[in-house]
């Protein structure tokens, strides 16, 4: 019995590995879906970001008005 793959056999398999890859680096569709995704990372983040730095200030000033009425 012999287990080791044929020349042509090993041929085929990489020519159709080669192919696949050749399509899968060519497909674009889901490079969109990627740029979105970042996109809203990024706005996510700059949310969080603005959140935070008026959120502190916003504790202050009604930290402040909260004293000024007691």
């Amino acid at each position: 019995m012999n287990t080791a793959l044929s020349s042509a056999a090993f041929s085929s398999a990489f020519a159709a590995a080669r192919s696949f890859a050749r399509r899968f680096w060519a497909d674009d569709d889901g490079a969109t879906l990627v740029e979105y995704v970042l996109l809203v990372a990024l706005i996510g983040a700059v949310c969080v970001g603005a959140i935070t730095l008026l959120g502190t200030n916003v504790n202050t000033k009604l930290g402040t008005a909260s004293t000024a009425l007691h």
